[in-house]
């Protein structure tokens, strides 16, 4: 499958994007009451950056995920977003998840509205909204098809259309590309990339794919495979593109990445 390219309808004037929220967490433990996940944990994203989470199957990834988003309140520790404690779900964080979790009888259109709708934006205003966001991610001309007539990885880009519609300030993605085929897979990772140098939203992204890691985070935060695991930092060397992989720098930390989840 080929992605078009992102088009922008020229009617429609585009503000400036607003700073990334800086999301930061000190001493925090993590899970459901009785059931830690991680513990002592201490992470500082700061705006803009792109933070990949990479770790083992049920090391906390989407624990961490779902408290930045405010869905599940930390058991000890700080959690903050810009300074002030974090305490529920806010309209400047979106959450992207694997399922697209599109309704089925709402057009492309009218499920990237829905949030919009729900925020009272008026009704011109909203339209406008999706159809811009529509053509940022490569679906002009797709905007009054339901659900079932888009492949996986269009559903995908609606779904990406409709977390950024709302301009978050903080992107929460738990493994979006995961159901994709890998050439499908490898074209929504650059087209979030590409949408991404248009916005200053920060962005945590869990994977369980060291190198899609590799190719869309700024740093990667790996998660030890123990509650008492320190999470560990690792900064991704640069530029961020494909031929980069093979590269020296880019290769050691590949390899003690992956290493580190081996054992």
């Amino acid at each position: 499958m080929t992605l078009s390219a992102p088009s922008t309808p020229s009617r429609v004037p585009r503000p400036p994007a607003a700073d990334g929220a800086r999301l930061t967490l000190r001493d925090a433990v993590l899970g459901r009451r009785g059931a830690p996940v991680l513990a002592g944990v201490g992470l500082d994203v700061v705006p803009g950056e792109v933070l990949a989470v990479v770790g083992a199957s049920g090391c906390g990834k989407s624990t961490l995920l779902r408290t930045l988003a405010g869905l599940l309140p930390p058991l000890g520790g700080e959690v903050a977003e810009d300074g002030r404690p974090l305490t529920g779900p806010g309209g400047g964080r979106a959450l992207v998840f694997q399922d697209d979790g599109l309704l089925p009888w709402r057009t492309a259109r009218a499920n990237v509205e829905l949030p919009l709708a729900i925020g009272k934006m008026p009704r011109s205003q909203r339209r406008a909204r999706a159809v811009e966001w529509l053509g940022r991610v490569g679906l002009t001309g797709c905007e009054d098809r339901l659900p079932h007539r888009l492949s996986g990885g269009q559903r995908q880009r609606v779904q990406l259309a409709r977390a950024l519609a709302g301009r978050p300030r903080a992107l929460l993605m738990d493994e979006p590309f995961g159901a994709l085929d890998a050439q499908t897979r490898a074209g929504m990772q650059q087209l979030l990339v590409d949408v991404l140098r248009s916005t200053r939203a920060t962005v945590v992204f869990v994977t369980h794919d060291v190198d899609e890691a590799l190719f869309l985070g700024d740093r990667v935060a790996l998660l030890g495979s123990s509650p008492a695991a320190p999470v560990r930092l690792v900064a991704v060397p640069r530029p961020r593109d494909r031929a980069a992989h093979d590269t020296a720098a880019t290769a050691a930390v590949r390899r003690d990445l992956l290493e580190s989840l081996a054992s």
